[in-house]
């Protein structure tokens, strides 16, 4: 029966006396894992910002009329057997931009156990007016407070607040870009013109900043009963519906059962950003092989200091079984001291790991593109925290077994004979 209280003491003894190759081989554990923790939770917090740069202002299926050319053509209503046909300048059928019964729809939508939630949206061209001064834009007819809660709109106010465009049935939500152009701030009133040239003034009651300064410069938002009634439509005028999913892998089969249920284009949100899921693969796929590595660099660099502590210890080897310890004894002794080292060193790489990833959560992060990050991203995932932790210990009873294992067919009569 093994004796693990002596064990553990021989391997203790060991460590103590040899403390400085000791402190080595748990600092490699501790700067393997802390640098671990520290890359992955700063790359995937970075990651996720950016993802949520468009995720969260991009529906997962987005509703809309499409303007498409008919899929019949004058020609195709004749009856012009054996003749030729020359069709000149064959247009795209004129559809309407509001959706018929959009408001049934929603209801249907929002019933589906999927939807998290579906609401209405009506977007439309305008100009901004600044004197003699004509500036084109978009103007978006939104539930404010249904779009903060979907897709993260307050996050992106960086003055003002859903709430204040809510409470304003002649307020606008302008954009950064417009207010710049124009000297604007919050307070002020700004006079629009649809395309019919209607001219309505609104009052300036925040300002929104997507981080894009291409949108920025022509988009803002107003309440879908102001946009009604500046185009001059019934209540029940809608261009476009966005939904959101619990699940966004279901949006692309989804998508295609409303296109043939209600014969209205639905994108999915992988469809419209093909190029950005690439980027976020790639991105992640980078990041995880880059920790990966260090992992294994540290594991390499465990191994070498374990084995070498093996050889420096021969001789006490020889003597551990001239006084009856067996092999096994031996084996255990050496995978108790690179268990030892591998937990010292690993809950070290954690408290290292946690602290600087704390560090540059709180390193300060300005930049106009991304109005409400203050400071750097980081995702301090416990996920992330086992991993390094499980690691630590399995690459050290693996550098801890292997040299355990020769050390225990050692002859201690060769070693004797040696010296």
């Amino acid at each position: 029966m093994t004796n693990w209280k002596v064990i553990l003491s021989i391997a203790k003894t060991h460590l103590l006396t040899k403390i400085k190759q000791t402190t080595i081989a748990s600092l490699g554990v501790t700067f393997g894992i802390g640098s671990y923790i520290t890359l992955v939770c700063f790359m995937t917090g970075l990651n996720t910002m950016l993802d949520d740069l468009i995720l969260n202002q991009t529906p997962h299926i987005h509703i809309y009329n499409e303007i498409e050319p008919s899929k019949k053509q004058p020609a195709s209503f004749l009856d012009l057997e054996n003749t030729f046909n020359v069709v000149h300048s064959i247009k795209p059928k004129l559809s309407q931009k509001k959706i018929h019964n959009a408001l049934p729809i929603i209801n249907y939508l929002n019933n589906d156990i999927n939807v998290k939630g579906a609401i209405p949206e009506i977007k439309t061209q305008i100009f901004y007016i600044a004197g003699s001064i004509e500036i084109g834009g978009n103007l978006t007819g939104v539930n404010i407070l249904d779009e903060a809660k979907l897709f993260n709109l307050q996050n992106y106010i960086i003055e003002g607040s859903p709430e204040d465009l809510n409470n304003n049935d002649n307020g606008i939500l302008l954009g950064a870009g417009i207010a710049r152009k124009m000297s604007l701030s919050v307070g002020e009133r700004i006079q629009i013109s649809t395309i019919k040239g209607d001219v309505f003034p609104l009052k300036i009651v925040g300002l929104y900043q997507s981080g894009i300064a291409d949108i920025d410069a022509v988009q803002s938002f107003a309440n879908l009963k102001t946009v009604q009634r500046i185009l001059g439509e019934a209540e029940n005028y809608v261009t476009d519906i966005n939904v959101k999913l619990y699940d966004l892998e279901l949006a692309p089969a989804l998508s295609k059962k409303i296109e043939q249920q209600f014969n209205l284009k639905a994108i999915d949100i992988k469809t419209a950003n093909a190029q950005f899921e690439t980027g976020t693969t790639i991105r992640n796929l980078i990041t995880y092989a880059v920790s990966i590595t260090l992992l294994i660099v540290a594991g390499f660099g465990i191994y070498n200091i374990l084995n070498m502590l093996i050889y420096e210890k021969m001789n006490d080897i020889a003597i551990l079984k001239a006084t009856g310890f067996s092999g096994k004894d031996v084996q255990l002794i050496f995978m108790s001291q690179a268990m030892i080292i591998g937990f010292v060193g690993g809950v070290l790489g954690l408290l290292l790991g946690f602290g600087l990833a704390s560090l540059i959560e709180t390193i300060p992060f300005k930049t106009e593109s991304l109005p409400t990050i203050e400071t750097y991203p980081v995702n301090i995932n416990p996920m992330f925290f086992v991993i390094g932790f499980s690691f630590a210990m399995i690459s050290t009873f693996m550098a801890g077994y292997f040299p355990s294992k020769k050390a225990k067919k050692i002859d201690p009569v060769d070693i004797i004979r040696g010296q």
